[in-house]
This record gives structure tokens, sequence and C-alpha cells, in this order.
């Protein structure tokens, strides 16, 4: 039986569709704050005075969880729109069949789309006559400016992050040494992959799914997304760089720390001073208004005035070759990688972007050093979620 509160006739012809696996398509997922893992759709019907009134349409046996959880004002199963020609055995298709069954209902000639709408939902909604008009902008800026529910949501992701670069840093900093310098714990060596796995064990007791951490060691630290491989060693910097995702919110946290094991060399200390800096006054330039690239041109400023170079290194170049390879940072939320970057052409910053601040410069004779942030765009300037040390020594 149909949902009681089925929207009455639209006064205007356009609506919105949304649609997907709120599991897997973050752009609903976030409109709706509701996770299912089956096909669903949300149409946005526009009354009176710029409202818009919306139903979700998904499998009968969440609807009941939906009406409790999800952002919608009426909630329905496909069943409650079959069409004349009835529905399709195939979940994702019976839903797109209600989709366009619902639009017709209300009289819709025309709908607008964001980016991520799948084609079975453009197509069924064609065949019933309907126009479909791709936004591609529709939803993006709203993702930029998170609000402050996902802002907490943000905020306990990196804690648990910033708790596992503590586990992390702490293994490789106490940790004993052989004779040549491999480090050892519970007498078996100290690889990446070993430490790899402690944190994804840990962060899987905390409620996280985790992608591949990088623990790059030594020379493998000169490349800025090597994820590292074999053994460990004392005096050698070690980047350990965790972005795990809550599995009930489906936030991301995002941290980087560098640990030495033992004696600190020159060359690295210097390294370490001079990417300390620069996130300070990359974090001291950000606020509404200002771009992704002047965030990085004030972090760069710092890096060329500690004497190193900004930019991948020629193919002849030297060994001693020291840059930053990479842009200042990237905004973060529902995916890890989200805009804007904070780099070239970089855009205006919002209130509300959150965004990485993550420096580092990188040698193939030493290594690379590199400290990652993440912080909450203001009017004024910005909220640092980061409590974590920055320096070199975890011991």
């Amino acid at each position: 039986m149909a949902d009681s509160n089925v929207p009455n006739p639209i006064e205007t012809e356009v609506a919105i569709v949304m649609a997907g696996v709120p599991a897997v398509n973050n752009a609903l997922y976030r409109r709706l704050r509701f996770i299912v893992g089956d096909p669903a759709a949300l149409v946005e019907l526009p009354r009176a005075e710029g409202r818009r009134e919306s139903t979700l349409i998904l499998r009968d046996i969440e609807m009941a969880r939906a009406r409790r959880q999800a952002r919608a004002d009426h909630v329905a199963c496909p069943a409650d729109f079959t069409p004349a020609t009835g529905l399709s055995g195939d979940r994702e298709t019976a839903t797109a069949q209600a989709t366009a069954e619902c639009l017709r209902r209300a009289g819709v000639r025309r709908v607008v789309a964001d980016r991520t709408l799948p084609l079975i939902y453009a197509s069924e909604i064609q065949l019933v006559g309907i126009a479909v008009d791709c936004d591609a902008d529709l939803g993006v800026a709203e993702r930029r400016s998170k609000d402050a529910q996902e802002i907490e949501y943000l905020r306990a992701a990196q804690t648990v992050t910033e708790d596992a670069i503590r586990m992390a840093c702490q293994m490789v900093a106490r940790a004993t040494a052989r004779d040549d310098g491999v480090l050892m714990v519970d007498r078996e060596p100290l690889t990446s992959q070993r430490a790899r796995a402690a944190v994804d064990v840990w962060l899987l007791e905390q409620g996280y799914t985790n992608p591949e951490s990088i623990v790059a060691g030594g020379r493998a630290g000169a490349d800025c997304h090597d994820h590292g491989a074999g053994p460990l060693r004392s005096g050698q910097p070690v980047i350990i760089d965790i972005f795990p995702r809550n599995r009930k919110t489906l936030y991301n946290g995002d941290c980087t720390r560098t640990v030495v094991h033992g004696e600190v060399s020159d060359a690295v200390a210097k390294m370490h001073a001079a990417v300390v800096e620069a996130k300070a006054a990359a974090i001291s330039a950000v606020r509404a208004g200002v771009t992704g690239q002047d965030v990085h041109a004030a972090c760069i400023d710092v890096i060329r005035r500690h004497g190193y170079d900004v930019g991948l290194p020629a193919d002849n170049a030297e060994a001693t070759y020291c840059a930053m390879t990479h842009g200042t940072g990237h905004g973060v939320g529902l995916d890890v990688h989200e805009p804007p970057l904070l780099d070239i052409g970089g855009p205006p910053l919002v209130v509300g972007d959150c965004l990485t601040i993550e420096p580092g410069l990188y040698s193939k004779a030493i290594g690379g050093v590199r400290v990652e942030d993440m912080v909450i765009v203001t009017q004024d300037g910005c909220i640092n979620l980061n409590r974590l040390p920055e320096g070199l020594d975890w011991s």
C-alpha cells in the first residue's frame, strides 16, 4: 500500500532526481544521511515559495528504518509506483521504473539530475516521455561546505586517525635495532607491511575501514605515494600516512607524521623544520575567500626560503635533489580526496571546507618527510582538528 503522505501533483514542472546505492553513492548518502546497500531514488518535487517535497523510493524491508533515519518527507517502495507494464525482477531496474512512474503521476515533464545519476534511471524516465537534464554542478558546492553534523563526524574520524598514527609511530620508535640497523619487534623484523597490518587491525576494532596506509621508510619515502615495503631501519625517516573511513558515518580522517628511530641526522632535521614551518604558514593563510592557490603559495614560499626546490625532479637530477613534489592539500569528506585542491589554480575556499594541509620534502638520497593536519575553514581562519605532536621522536 502506498504511503499516505505521497505528495500531491506538482505546481511547476521541474523536479530533481538523485539515485543509486547510498552505501557507495556519496552524493546521495550525503543528501539522505542514510546508509543502505540496495538501490534507492530520491525525487524532489517543487512546491510553492521555493519549497521542495521529497520522496525516497527504496526496498520495502528498509522503509521503516528509512522513515526513522532518512532525510526525506515521504518514504515509499517500488511497488507503490508500479507502472501499468509491471516492475522488473531486477531490483535496480524496478527502482528506476518506479521513479519514472512517480514522476509521471506527478505530472513532471522535465527533471534535473546530478552527475552521479545511473543511466538506467535516465533511460526509464525518458521512456515515459520526461526530459532529463544533467547539472554537473548540482550538489558539488553543497558537499564542500560541511554542516555541523559532518564536522563532528570528521572530528571523530580524525581523532581515531591520530590514535592510529600515534600507535604506528611508537611501534617504530620503541623497536630495537639489530647491528645492521633493521628494526625488530618481538624478535621479528619490523617491516612496512607488518606495521600496516597492525594499523589495519587496530582501526577495524575501532569501526573503521582502512585503505592501504603509507608506511614508507628510507628511500621509499622519496616517492610521496610509495606505500613502503620491507624492513624499516634505525636512523631513517619513516612517513606514516593513514586515511581511514568510519563504517557508520562514512566520513574520513587523514593524517601524516614522520618518525625516526634513534639519532636524527642534520639533513632530516632541516627538512622536518622546513615542513613544519610551511604547514604553519599554510594554516595561517586559510580562511574563506582566499584561494587554494593562495594557501599553496604560502606553503611553498617557506619551502623555497629554506633552500629547497618545488616540483618533480628532472630525469637527470642528482639523488640529492630535495623538493616538495605535490600540492599543499585537498578537500576531505565522504571521499578522502575531494575538491578543493590547494595547488596552482585552486579555487576560493568556502566556510565549511575540510582541508588537509600536508607539505612534504623528498630526496632519493635521504627519503621523505611529511606532516599533515586536517582543518575546517571558517570566515576568519580555520579550526585545526589535530592535536598530535609534530616531532620526529616518538619514543
